[in-house]
């Protein structure tokens, strides 16, 4: 091999923080990839639960006829 075919270590060491680089990203988008998932079965599970709420609510509200203000705690409690 002649001199002019090698490559420098210069390159040889910008090659390898490219490749530990690259590592790296890899594995931070695995990482991230997998809290997205989990966000979103977070997510399908709250959709869930606000509408089992609002089909309660609306049954509640439905039976139990108007509600007298008195009955409420104020804001601050």
């Amino acid at each position: 091999m002649t001199d002019s075919a090698r490559p420098s270590p210069d390159t040889d060491q910008r090659l390898t923080d490219l490749e530990i680089k690259a590592s790296y990203a890899d594995d931070l988008l695995d990482t991230l990839n997998a809290l997205v998932a989990k966000q979103q079965e977070q997510i399908e599970l709250l959709l869930r639960e606000v509408s089992r709420l609002r089909q309660r609510g609306g049954d509640e509200g439905l039976s139990a006829g108007p509600r007298d203000p008195r009955d409420e705690l104020p804001p601050h409690y």
